[in-house]
Formats: structure tokens, sequence, C-alpha cells
């Protein structure tokens, strides 16, 4: 085999074990499409698993400048008609585990960090919960009724109940889990 050959062979080789070895790592992936209080498409989040939790890429539009609670709720419905109350409370595994980072005996798995949309009512942010998976397990977003994602109009005081005076629910986004290769659904 010519010289250059061989080194065409090894970086074919390469590539391959690199392009096999990423997708043995690759995890589960979610995503769900963001809708505004009226309907119409306000953004998208992606989830994508971890080796120790969930990694969340949210763009959303149409916000007001400012502070904004992003919480996972616990129904994967959500209805602009009622203004997003059908997404139900904010997701809890364990049931009746306080709202709130600065709540005795919470948070909830589905309490996030309080995230800015810029002056021009963009927000986009990546956010990391290890109080969540993408698998089958019991931290699992999937199984009961499905898990929406909701950006509220105003911050989060960590600790009020139920929602920590995050105000009304502006967007919202059913969490829809991507295909696994060699998995049925």
């Amino acid at each position: 085999m010519p010289s250059g050959m061989g080194a065409v062979m090894r970086a074919i080789g390469i590539g391959v074990v690199m392009a096999l070895s990423a997708a043995a790592t690759a995890g589960p992936t979610a995503s769900a499409r963001m809708i505004d209080t009226a309907g119409r498409p306000a953004g998208e989040a992606h989830f994508k698993a971890a080796p120790h939790g969930v990694l969340i890429e949210l763009r959303v539009t149409g916000l007001a400048p400012g502070p904004h609670a992003v919480l996972l709720h616990a129904n994967g419905v959500c209805d602009p008609k009622t203004g997003f109350a059908s997404a139900g409370p904010v997701l809890d595994f364990e049931l009746g585990r306080p709202h709130g980072y600065f709540a005795k005996g919470g948070p909830k798995p589905g309490d996030l960090p309080v995230q800015f949309a810029a002056a021009d009512g963009t927000l986009h942010v990546s956010l990391y919960s290890t109080a969540i998976s993408l698998g089958d397990g019991k931290r699992s977003i999937f199984g009961r009724d499905g898990v929406s994602l909701i950006v509220h109009a105003a911050s989060d005081d960590y600790q009020t109940q139920p929602e920590g005076r995050a105000g009304a629910r502006q967007a919202c986004g059913t969490i829809i889990r991507a295909a696994q290769p060699g998995k049925r659904k």
C-alpha cells in the first residue's frame, strides 16, 4: 500500500472510532417548543443527558427585559386558554416538598435558577439540573403525565409557596423525548 494511502486509512480509522465513541456516550435527549399565552411560537428548549444530570438550553423571545422564573411543571400540557395552569404545579417527585432553594425542606426537582431576558426581550440560557433525568428511573421527567417547562413573568424569591411569587406563566413548552436509536417508544 502506498505510504499516503496508509495515512488516509489511519485517519479514516480514527474518524470511525471517534464517531462510534461519540455515539456511545450520547445520552437521551428531549426538546420543547415554547409557546406564548396566545399560542404563538415563542422559542425552544433542548435537553441533553449528562453523566450526573441534564443540560437545558433555552431560548425564548417576547419577554419583558429583566428577571424571569424558569420552572419545570408536573404536567406535559401547555394550554394557553388556561394561562398554562394546565401544566400543573412545580415538578415534585416526592409530593409535598416545598418550592424554593431557601424553603425549609426544599427545593423541588422542578426548581431552576432565575434567568434574565435582555433588553430586546430574548432569554437565551444554558441551565444544568442534577435533580432530574431523561432516562426511565425515579428522577425521570417522562412517564407520569409528562413535564412542561414554564417561563414566568417575574423573578422567583425561592421560598414563597407555591411558585415563589413568580407571577403569570408567560411561555410554556411540553418536553418531548427524542427517539433513541435502537429503542422503541
